[in-house]
């Protein structure tokens, strides 16, 4: 019978040993996230969210966690798009975002599904939020 209980009690410190190493590697990849953001975003001014941006000129977006993607057009301004839902497929690797781009421009709720590198079937879709503009000041 202490056999049992000592058995039980090893299996339950080892759940909860998993469970809190996942807990510091989500932590250590949000402050990631957090720095990437902020330098990227470092000596710019938020504007007004805006709902549609020209895809004209527009880079690949910079997956910054999956909550936030940036995009960076040709001129100075960084536009950050924090989806209104999570991306769970954002979480890492290199994935490659397949936008339904409905003229010539990228819109809140437009959606999008994520490839990860070396499958080829796409995520379940996910959606854009509204476009922040951050520009230098003048």
């Amino acid at each position: 019978m202490r056999r049992q209980i000592a058995a039980a009690g090893a299996a339950v410190a080892m759940l909860l040993g998993g469970c809190a190493q996942n807990a510091a590697m989500e932590a250590t990849a949000q402050e990631r996230a957090d720095r990437e953001l902020a330098a990227a975003l470092e000596g710019r001014v938020r504007g007004e969210p805006v709902d549609c941006v020209s895809a004209s000129g527009l880079e690949a977006p910079r997956i910054i966690d999956r909550d936030t993607l940036l995009y960076r057009p040709v001129g100075d301004t960084v536009w950050r798009n924090e989806l209104p839902v999570g991306c769970t497929p954002l979480r890492g690797g290199s994935p490659t975002l397949i936008v339904e781009l409905h003229g010539s421009q990228l819109c809140r709720n437009d959606s999008f599904r994520v490839l990860e590198q070396g499958a080829s079937i796409p995520s379940a879709s996910c959606r854009l939020g509204q476009f922040i503009p951050y520009r230098r000041p003048d």
